[in-house]
C-alpha cells in the first residue's frame, strides 16, 4: 500500500495540548458566566434533517450547509423521473433531495427550536438554556472563518420581555471583561430596518437589503450599492438608503433622523421604541465596555425579528466575534406558534484567535502538571508512587516519568512540558521522609514535608 501523506479538510484544524488548555479556559470562563445567570446546559445532535435546517438561514445560509450522503448506495431508488437530475446541466438541488436527507448544523439556534418543541412538555417557561458544541458551514476559509467550528450559545425562549435583551448586553459585557478582551457591543432591531425598507419604498426586499447591509463593514458601501441594484432594488430605493447607510453621530441624532422617517411607518416605530427601552436599560447599568446603536447593523440570518447585536473586539482585527437577536416564531416551524425566544452566540474559534493575538491567556495555564516526579530507578518509583497518589488525592495535577532515565533528559522534560516543579526522591530522601522539590523557574531546591508540598503546589 502506497504511503499516504496525511492531511485533514481546508477550514478544520488539529489542537495541540496548549491550545486546548488555552481553549478550555475560554469555555470554562463563558459557561461559568451563563452558569451565573441562571442558564442550564443542554446538547444536540451533530447532524439533523435537513428538513430541519433548510429555509432557515436565508439563501446564501442554505448554500453553506453540509449534506450528508443517505447510507449505502444512495442512488438506489431514484425515481425515473430523477434521471435527468444526473445531467450536469440540471440543478444540483433537485439531486441533493434524493441522495441526502441529513446534514451537520449550521448553528445552535435552530437546533435549539427543534428542541423546545419536542421537549415543551418537559421544560419550564420561559426556558434559559446554554450550549457549547461545534458546527459546519461550507464557508471559504480564511482567517478568522473556519468550516468547523465552536459556538457557546445561551438563549432564553418563552419571554416577551427586553429585560432578556439587556441581561444577554450584560452576559457579553461580563464574559469580555474576565477574558480581557475590550469590545464594542453594537445594537439595532430588525423592526427598524424593517422601516427603512419600507420607507424607500422597497418592504418586499427587507431580506435583500438585509443581506446586502450586513456586508457594509466587509466590503464598502459602494459595493453593497451594487449587491442592492442587482437583488432587484430599483436605483431610486437605492438613492433613498444613502443616507441611512453613511448616518453617524450620537445615539439621539440617530434616533431623531429615524423618529422623523417613520412617520408612516407603525413596524419602524416600534422597533424604534424597542431600542430606545434596551438602550435607556443599558444605560442604568455598571458596563465595563461601550455600545452603541448601529443602523447599518443587519445580521443576514432570516429568522431574527426585533433586537439584533453584534460585537467586535477593539484592539484586533477581526470579524464579529459574538452576535445574536430576537427571534419571535421561529419554534412555529415546527408546530409551536408564538414562543419567542431571544439568543446570542459567542465564536470561540475568533475569540482565540484574539486572545492569542493580543497575548491574554494568562501564564498560569500554560501548563496542566504541576509537578512530576524524577524516576531514579525501581526502589525509588515504588515510593514516589504513594507520594504521587497523595498529591493526585489532593487535586494536583502531578505524574511521574515512566522511565529510569538519565536526570538531564527528565528535566529536559519537564521543561519543554512547562511543569513548573521536579521531586526529587532519593535513598537520602527515602530515609527521612521529605521531598525535594526543585523549582523549574527559579531554580531552588527544598527539602518539604507531604503537606508543605501540597500547600506548595496547589
Amino acid at each position: 500500500m502506497a504511503i499516504q501523506k496525511p492531511s485533514i479538510p481546508k477550514g478544520t484544524r488539529d489542537f495541540s495540548p496548549l491550545e486546548m488548555v488555552r481553549r478550555n479556559y475560554i469555555f470554562d470562563t463563558i459557561r461559568n458566566v451563563f452558569q451565573v445567570f441562571g442558564y442550564q446546559p443542554i446538547e444536540t445532535p451533530v447532524m439533523e434533517n435537513l428538513s430541519t435546517l433548510m429555509g432557515k438561514y436565508g439563501e446564501e445560509g442554505d448554500k453553506l450547509l453540509f449534506k450528508i450522503l443517505n447510507s449505502g448506495n444512495y442512488l438506489d431508488g431514484l425515481p425515473e423521473s430523477a434521471s435527468r437530475i444526473l445531467d450536469p446541466a440540471a440543478r444540483l438541488v433537485d439531486l441533493t433531495k434524493h441522495i441526502a436527507d441529513k446534514g451537520l448544523r449550521y448553528d445552535l439556534t435552530v437546533p435549539f427550536a427543534r428542541y423546545v418543541v419536542q421537549h415543551q412538555n418537559e421544560l419550564v417557561f420561559p426556558f434559559k438554556r446554554y450550549q457549547i458544541q461545534p458546527v459546519w458551514r461550507a464557508d471559504r476559509p480564511q482567517k478568522g472563518r473556519y468550516r468547523e467550528f465552536f459556538q457557546c450559545d445561551v438563549d432564553v425562549i418563552g419571554s416577551n420581555s427586553l429585560l432578556n435583551e439587556v441581561e444577554l448586553a450584560q452576559i457579553i459585557d461580563t464574559v469580555f471583561t474576565k477574558l480581557g478582551i475590550r469590545v464594542l457591543i453594537r445594537l439595532n432591531n430588525r423592526k427598524i430596518l424593517a422601516g427603512i425598507a419600507e420607507a424607500i419604498g422597497a418592504p418586499e426586499k427587507l431580506t435583500d437589503i438585509t443581506v446586502a447591509m450586513d456586508k457594509l463593514d466587509k466590503t464598502g458601501i459602494d459595493k453593497v450599492n451594487d449587491e442592492l441594484i442587482q437583488r432587484g432594488i430599483t436605483y431610486e430605493s437605492v438613492v433613498k438608503l444613502q443616507p441611512i447607510l453613511t448616518l453617524e453621530g450620537k445615539i439621539k441624532s440617530k434616533f431623531d433622523a429615524l423618529t422623523a422617517l417613520f412617520n408612516d411607518s407603525e413596524i419602524g416605530r416600534k422597533g424604534l421604541e424597542e431600542m430606545r427601552t434596551v438602550l435607556e436599560y443599558l444605560k442604568e447599568m455598571t458596563l465595563h465596555n461601550k455600545f452603541d446603536f448601529d443602523i447599518t447593523l443587519a445580521r443576514g440570518l432570516s429568522y431574527y425579528t426585533g433586537t439584533i447585536v453584534e460585537v467586535k473586539a477593539m484592539d484586533a482585527a477581526m470579524g464579529s466575534i459574538c452576535g445574536g437577536g430576537r427571534y419571535d416564531d421561529l419554534t412555529g416551524i415546527f408546530g409551536l406558534p408564538g414562543m419567542s425566544g431571544v439568543g446570542i452566540s459567542f465564536g470561540a474559534d475568533r475569540i482565540y484567535d484574539v486572545m492569542n493575538e493580543l497575548n491574554l491567556f494568562p501564564d498560569t495555564i500554560q501548563a496542566s502538571t504541576r509537578a512530576l516526579f524524577v524516576n531514579f530507578g525501581s526502589e525509588e518509583e515504588k515510593y514516589c508512587m504513594k507520594l504521587l497518589a497523595a498529591l493526585r488525592s489532593a487535586d494536583i495535577p502531578s505524574e511521574i516519568y515512566p522511565d529510569a532515565a538519565k536526570v538531564k533528559k527528565q528535566m529536559d522534560y519537564a521543561n519543554r512540558k512547562g511543569i513548573p516543579f521536579v521531586i526529587l526522591i532519593g535513598k537520602d530522601e527515602i530515609e527521612t521522609g521529605v521531598l525535594t522539590i526543585k523549582n523549574m523557574v527559579t531554580g531552588e531546591q527544598k527539602a518539604s514535608s507531604m503537606e508543605e508540598a501540597k500547600a506548595l503546589l496547589s
